[in-house]
């Protein structure tokens, strides 16, 4: 078993900034790429949307609406991912899932998600 675990969440003014961590744990044997994806509560059509991911070699890549404001980074000693947020905005808000493709003593290349952080950003 995998666990992702999301901290960092919270209610923030428009302008300002947040720091996302995440943390896998588990029979974990290496992990590919690791990454942000995001939903805006309160409408369940809305599919979950990639924020950012970053490969095992530090390869990354970003969404149009967050390039410039937003930065992903990994300590794969500590098998966790960051999110740096700056300059946010309201339409920023949303849950803010994490996610990690993982090869165990059993599965190669196993989709695991976090259960996710509220990122509030309202004046």
């Amino acid at each position: 078993q995998v666990q992702l675990v999301e901290s960092g969440g919270g209610l923030v003014q428009p302008g300002g900034s947040l720091r996302l961590s995440c943390a896998a744990s588990g029979s974990i044997f290496s992990i590919n790429s690791m990454g942000w994806y995001r939903q805006a509560p309160g409408k369940p059509g809305k599919e979950r949307e990639l924020v950012a991911v970053i490969t095992s070699g530090g390869s990354t890549n970003y969404a149009d609406s967050v390039k410039g404001r937003f930065t992903i980074s990994r300590d794969n000693a500590k098998n966790t991912v960051y999110l740096q947020m700056n300059s946010l905005k309201p339409e920023d808000t949303a849950v803010y899932y994490c996610n990690a493709n993982v090869n165990t003593d059993t599965h190669i290349g196993m989709e695991c998600w976090g259960k996710g952080t509220l990122v509030t950003v309202s004046s």
